[in-house]
């Protein structure tokens, strides 16, 4: 284990829980701001109706008999 020295300093039944906070405020920060600040996660998450795109197929070239 890299950090083995620290729980020397710091109890793992204090540490792990911290550990475990920090990294759950961190993501929930990180979902609500996408939340926040973009148009398409609101719809997305809304299932708002998406645009369907067409794909027009390449016109057929004339064979040409020789």
């Amino acid at each position: 284990m890299i950090y083995a020295k620290m729980w020397t300093v710091v109890k793992p039944s204090v540490g792990i829980p911290v550990f475990i906070a920090a990294v759950a405020i961190a993501s929930f920060s990180v979902h609500l701001a996408l939340t926040l600040n973009t148009t398409w996660v609101k719809g997305f998450l809304n299932g708002g109706a998406g645009k369907v795109v067409a794909i027009a197929a390449p016109a057929a070239e004339p064979a040409v008999k020789k």
